[in-house]
């Protein structure tokens, strides 16, 4: 008996060893997963560092600068939209009731590039027909061209960014292979260094371009919205006019 309650008693106790040594893993699993991604953190302000300050730090300007201007366009942009089939009833409703001057009220309070070529066209409404088309179209180029400004500047730095990490790749090439003439033997060693901080400063160049050109293309898709918002508009305001024109000839 005593045999036997020694075997179940060494079992058991190998059993618990068991479990003891698979719960102590998963146990340990989140702590390492937090590791891990203070680590990526880490590693990445450490590479961003080991690239270089000089031409790190025009890449970094590039970044900043870039995102400041796609930040104000995209504010500048998100305000500029308007809700273009309420504003011409909103018109209509006030030319036929209070006429022209009241129309032009409904157009002064209202936000947008839409309204201000509402507007533009009833001050011209006394004028002709042909001068409201003409003010129009000329407003409607000025808008244009206030909702793309700044959007060249987003596309310099999507060039400059690359082409900066190019540079830097290039230097730091030009640095390695230096070592490698004053040693004179090509030593893995020697030009590590160099190699790696080139082509640091080409990833980080790239990481930049992406990043603005990813939203460049949603500003530039903004503006096209904008664009055919307004032309739309401009076309059913034309309409408008003109039918409000028969009515009181």
């Amino acid at each position: 008996m005593d045999s036997a309650d020694a075997v179940v008693d060494s079992a058991a106790a190998t059993t618990d060893s068991a479990v003891t040594e698979e719960a102590a893993p998963a146990e340990e699993a989140p702590v390492e997963e937090v590791t891990a991604e203070k680590g990526f953190t880490q590693i990445l302000k450490e590479k961003f560092i080991e690239g270089g300050a000089f031409f790190m730090s025009f890449v970094l300007l590039a970044l900043v600068l870039g995102l400041a201007l796609v930040i104000e366009r995209i504010i500048y942009l998100t305000f500029a939209q308007t809700n273009t089939e309420k504003l011409l009833e909103e018109v209509e409703g006030a030319l036929n009731n209070g006429g022209v001057e009241a129309a032009k009220e409904v157009c002064r309070n209202t936000r947008g590039p839409v309204a201000t070529i509402f507007f533009e066209g009833l001050d011209h409404y006394d004028e002709g027909m042909d001068m409201v088309d003409k003010s129009i179209m000329s407003v409607g180029s000025v808008e244009n061209g206030k909702l793309e400004k700044g959007v060249s500047w987003i596309s310099l730095f999507i060039a400059l960014a690359p082409m900066l990490g190019f540079m830097g790749t290039v230097i730091g090439m030009i640095g390695a292979f230096d070592a490698i003439e004053a040693a004179g033997d090509i030593n893995p060693s020697l030009v590590a260094g160099g190699i790696k901080v080139a082509l640091l400063t080409t990833v980080f160049g790239l990481i930049t371009a992406i990043i603005l050109q990813i939203f460049y293309n949603l500003i530039v898709a903004m503006i096209d919205g904008i664009v055919i918002k307004m032309e739309d508009a401009s076309i059913s305001f034309m309409d408008l006019l003109v039918e409000h024109n028969k009515k009181n000839a």
